[in-house]
């Protein structure tokens, strides 16, 4: 199966953007923006990137159904429903807690992409990654190719590595920094490093609170990849803002005022998160002067519908 240009990437220069903070300029170092929310329309961020092996490796084995879990309001549902729509496969998402109706914005855009639903207690939900569980759920539903929460797998690190070379088209940098769930694009960022030799490191805030275990997953999966754990990556878990899909008054605020003095709209549950983290990190003089850090806003705007919408700048 061919895709489309735009899912594979598109490289321009116009994705590159400066934030001219005050807390960097002060600090001496150049932060730059990279604009993976807008490389495709209907797949945009770092979805894209983690499900494009993923997708080709699914036709290759002949499946023509996805199967994959998610929360409420998860945009890895979301990004599986608009593939299986833009590129021909059926979609079957299993959802973490009960149902309610009306379904909010997002289970109710996966169900208008063609996606199934169908719901796990807590406690099922937890077994998600058993063998014996997951050989269950494709006897229940069928022959599936079947994707891990967020799309993270080896697979998609070979898609979100590819972000390496395209980023260095454009600027030198000596720090890459992006929001962090499950940790497949810190990872996919770390192997894209290493494999281009490339000197700057891979810096993840963890958007979940309690989230020290990331770090060992990050390692098993460039261990995986490569066969080594890597070490040109660093962790960040103190700015999660009370949790996973937490938006006190202060991290809404930072975000209206971040989209009015820059113009960019970030989502509530990861990209303002980062960059809050960012410029803090910044202002504590985490870089050195004369430094280029690049965050990576990697979507997640649809999110927005399920928190009374964006704050106005």
């Amino acid at each position: 199966m061919t895709f489309p240009f735009k899912l594979i990437a598109v490289t321009s220069s116009s994705l590159l953007q400066h934030l001219p903070h005050p807390a960097a300029e002060r600090r001496g170092v150049r932060l730059l923006l990279w604009r993976n929310d807008l490389h495709h329309p209907e797949l945009p961020g770092n979805k894209a990137r983690k499900l494009k092996y993923n997708l080709l490796q699914a036709r290759a084995e002949g499946h023509s159904r996805l199967l994959t879990f998610g929360g409420a309001y998860s945009n890895h549902l979301a990004a599986v429903a608009a593939a299986g729509q833009l590129y021909g496969f059926d979609t079957l998402g299993l959802v973490r807690g009960e149902e309610y109706l009306p379904l909010n914005p997002t289970l109710a855009q996966c169900r208008a992409d063609g996606m199934a639903l169908h719901y796990l207690n807590r406690a099922t939900y937890r077994r998600r990654a058993e063998p014996d569980f997951q050989a269950d759920l494709l006897r229940q539903y069928g022959p599936a190719y079947l994707l891990p929460e967020g799309g993270t797998n080896t697979l998609a690190l070979r898609g979100v590595a590819e972000l390496i070379p395209e980023l260095r088209q454009h600027t030198n940098f000596d720090a890459l920094a992006v929001a962090v769930g499950t940790g497949g694009t810190l990872a996919g960022l770390a192997l894209g490093l290493a494999e281009a030799n490339y000197p700057a490191r891979a810096l993840g805030v963890a958007a979940l609170k309690g989230a020290r275990f990331l770090r060992a997953d990050v390692d098993a999966l460039t261990q995986a990849a490569t066969g080594r754990v890597l070490g040109n990556y660093e962790l960040h878990l103190g700015y999660h803002y009370g949790g996973y899909a937490k938006l006190p008054p202060e991290l809404r605020a930072f975000i209206a005022g971040f989209r009015q003095q820059h113009g960019v709209l970030l989502d509530p549950i990861y990209t303002g998160k980062l960059l809050a983290g960012v410029l803090d990190l910044i202002a504590l003089g985490h870089f050195a002067r004369g430094s280029t850090v690049v965050a990576v806003h990697t979507g997640g705007l649809q999110a927005w519908a399920g928190f009374g919408g964006p704050p106005t700048p």
